[in-house]
């Protein structure tokens, strides 16, 4: 029975050996687990905290995602900008860049003058040995045309013979200048800047075409206004095109043809300033206004005077072909004065103070043209309101030869002349 006892408690602790094993490989696989958890959070944290970074990264820069939390501050540096003005239409911003690009090359000149009388006329020196100041006359403008320092302007702003011209820039310089040449037929005039043996270089301005403007045309002048607002800049259309007029300023009196008409302010002093175009370039020199009127100014086409500045630039002088007469082209209103029988031609007739109809010695006066002579046609083209004898005689060449019919006594003449010259 012990036996068999023993065989019957023996194998209890046997059993109780593979239960205590069982717990310790549980406890193992769970402190395993624990590990795994613990280094997988880990793992996700980490991977977290850079995936975070990386979209707070890409928010900051592109702006491409928008964060639940607000950005650190950051101190702002504050720059101050000076205001500038921002044009309103593309027109607005051409006539602003016309206004700076043409402010170097417009200039004011200034006339004066020895006033003294009796002896102390032509001399620099008064009675009393003292120097005699100039007394200043006026002022006009004008704009450079070469970069050596050649200036364009009108006849009658440096009419003087004997007068000093200076020549003021918008920077504030001046330089003394003298007349090269006077248009004889067109109210121009060349003068030239005296460098006084430095060698400056000018800029001048850009000449356009006057042959292809249109009536509406935006235009801008800019001049020396009332001798007094230098470059003043005056905004306008064109208002008609071959207009012809009669100017005059104190002694001088001046039939001008085929000229612009503009309601771009022109006042006293803006003679000789340049009248341009939205592109910068110059198709007309300023060269009168009407007194009383509004805003009725007048300019002459920048083709009529580029013969003239080339002829300065090879010649030294403004020369023409010159016929010798003087004359009106024939209207109806002339015609019903005149009782003419023909409706077109030029007429010769006196001047308005009387002066000759025929100069002696002239082309006209040598072929035998005489007053109350009716021009009619020069070389077969007939003489128009639109095509005038100005015209004819201008487009030929001192020493040409013309054929000229004439309506004399209801009847056709033909008479042949050789044009004479005329220079200034």
């Amino acid at each position: 029975m012990d036996e068999e006892k023993d065989l019957k408690i023996l194998p209890k602790p046997a059993l109780k050996s593979r239960r205590i094993g069982k717990r310790t490989f549980r406890h193992k696989n769970l402190l395993w687990i624990l590990l795994f958890v613990v280094l997988l959070s880990a793992a996700a944290g980490f991977g977290g905290g850079l995936a975070g970074g990386f979209v707070y990264e890409k928010w900051k820069s592109n702006a491409v995602f928008a964060l639940p939390f607000k950005e650190p501050d950051k101190v702002i540096e504050r720059t101050v900008v000076e205001k500038e003005y921002v044009p309103q239409t593309s027109e607005e911003q051409k006539i602003i860049d016309v206004a700076k690009k043409t402010a170097s090359s417009v200039v004011s000149i200034v006339i004066k003058k020895n006033t003294a009388s009796g002896a102390e006329a032509g001399s620099t020196l008064n009675k009393n040995g003292k120097p005699i100041e100039e007394e200043e006359l006026g002022e006009g403008s004008g704009f450079v045309i070469s970069k050596e320092g050649m200036v364009l302007t009108n006849k009658h702003v440096v009419r003087e013979e004997n007068a000093t011209y200076t020549i003021s820039t918008s920077e504030g310089k001046s330089y003394p200048a003298i007349v090269l040449a006077r248009d004889p037929l067109q109210d121009l005039a060349v003068l030239k800047i005296d460098q006084q043996g430095k060698q400056m270089i000018f800029t001048p301005l850009l000449l356009g075409d006057s042959e292809v403007l249109e009536i509406g045309q935006t235009v801008v002048a800019v001049g020396n206004s009332l001798g007094e607002f230098n470059n003043t800049v005056s905004v306008g259309v064109i208002s008609g095109l071959g207009r012809t007029i009669t100017a005059s300023g104190g002694s001088f009196v001046e039939t001008i043809e085929d000229v612009i008409q503009t309601d771009a302010a022109i006042n006293k002093g803006n003679s000789g300033g340049p009248l341009l175009n939205l592109a910068g370039e110059v198709i007309g020199v300023n060269t009168a206004m009407v007194v009383g009127a509004q805003s009725m100014g007048f300019a002459i086409p920048v083709n009529e005077a580029k013969r003239g500045i080339e002829q300065v630039k090879v010649e030294g002088r403004i020369s023409y072909a010159l016929l010798g007469v003087r004359y009106s082209m024939i209207t109806r209103k002339l015609q019903q004065e005149k009782d003419l029988t023909v409706d077109y031609g030029a007429l010769v007739m006196r001047g308005g103070q009387g002066e000759p109809a025929v100069a002696p010695d002239s082309a006209a006066a040598k072929a035998g043209i005489r007053e109350g002579d009716v021009l009619i046609e020069i070389n077969g083209e007939r003489l128009t309101q639109e095509y005038t004898l100005a015209k004819a005689i201008k487009k030929r060449k001192p020493g040409d030869k013309i054929v000229i019919k004439v309506w004399r006594d209801n009847q056709e003449k033909i008479f042949t002349a050789v044009l004479g010259e005329v220079s200034g």
